[in-house]
């Protein structure tokens, strides 16, 4: 702590700047030496191109989602079906290209042997992207 040179005995109220330009000089002397090594040394003049990139908004299609409450009920989205609708609406849904995600959510007390039932019925009627939505617990 520094203390003034008058004679009013108390503590100096000024801020120490000398090892915050110490920090800065020697950032200052690492940017310097790595900055020309970030240049590319071969010059290319890549090639032009015609062609016309698809629009994102195309190629992206909605995700499928599949609940499943604890008695075993099933829900396209909101609507409630039967397993034989499932298995025929997956099928055709995996012939999409691109094939859309599947979305399987499943009620904190359904049985884990439903949840793999219908990811089986996913997988044999071609569904390549399954994924399982949770929450995060509370307090982490």
């Amino acid at each position: 702590m520094a203390f003034s040179s008058d004679n009013s005995g108390g503590p100096m109220a000024d801020i120490n700047v000398t090892p915050l330009v110490d920090v800065m000089l020697v950032l200052l002397i690492i940017f310097i030496i790595t900055a020309p090594l970030m240049q590319h040394k071969v010059k290319i003049e890549l090639p032009e191109t015609d062609v016309v990139a698809k629009d994102d908004e195309e190629a992206r299609t909605m995700p499928i989602t599949i609940s499943v409450t604890e008695n075993g009920s099933l829900f396209w989205g909101d609507e409630e079906i039967t397993r034989e609708i499932l298995e025929s609406r997956l099928s055709s849904a995996a012939q999409q290209v691109p094939q859309p995600k599947l979305n399987l959510r499943g009620d904190r007390t359904t049985k884990m042997r439903t949840i793999s039932e219908v990811t089986q019925i996913a997988q044999r009627n071609g569904m390549l992207d399954i994924g399982f939505v949770a929450t995060k617990e509370k307090g982490h």
